[in-house]
């Protein structure tokens, strides 16, 4: 599997002054491109008298559902900076909104690119970022003197116990970066002398 990518974790908004023209840029992280075009639609009618409302997604985990709009800002001067701020940054499932309210000064293309494109970077530097790794999930059976044992073993790098569950044995499900994938379970095997199992639940990304 691929390396990660970055998200945004929560709905972050954004904004600075170029000459008198406010850009406000809304940034989000999106399961896929309905998300996206319903973060798009809102931020729009939360703006509905702005001069322009561009935009920048990739909606997906590979980089490949890319679309961007200039809203009437000269072509390429917009919604184009504002995607290649995300690519370079590797922010997949994003979306980027920056709406202008024209101050009175005309920019030039140079002057708009380069406001977009700072608007989006401006605001990802300072929002909260998740770096989602590929990974698995499994889950194993202990018994209650091996409980302590599994937590240490469980405890490292790119390794996180999301749920426990406590009957006559204990069920852990754990997340585990795929780099480190083998060598835990080995240690675990090891650990365990052998008597453990695993069970892969699922794969996918992962926020370590």
């Amino acid at each position: 599997m691929k390396n990660g990518y970055n998200t945004v974790t929560e709905e972050y908004e954004n904004l600075i002054v170029i000459e008198r023209s406010k850009f406000i840029c809304n940034i989000k992280g999106v399961e896929n491109e309905e998300d996206a075009r319903e973060f798009i639609d809102k931020i729009r009618k939360k703006h509905s008298l702005a001069n322009h409302n561009c935009y920048a997604y990739i909606a997906d985990d590979k980089g490949l559902v890319q679309k961007f709009s200039d809203d009437g800002e000269p072509q390429g001067t917009a919604g184009l900076p504002m995607l290649e701020v995300l690519k370079n940054k590797t922010m997949y499932k994003t979306v980027a909104v920056v709406t202008r309210y024209f101050g009175g000064i005309k920019l030039g293309t140079g002057g708009l690119t380069r406001a977009y494109g700072g608007s989006v970077a401006e605001a990802l530097s300072k929002a909260k970022i998740a770096d989602m790794q590929p990974s698995r999930t499994y889950s194993t059976m202990v018994e209650y003197d091996g409980y302590s044992l599994i937590l240490k073993l469980l405890c490292g790098d790119g390794i996180k116990i999301v749920n426990t569950e406590f009957g006559n044995s204990v069920r852990v499900e754990f997340v585990v970066r795929q780099d480190v994938e083998q060598r835990l379970l080995d240690h675990l095997f090891d650990s365990f002398n052998g008597k453990i199992e695993f069970k892969k639940l699922s794969e996918g990304f992962y926020p370590f």
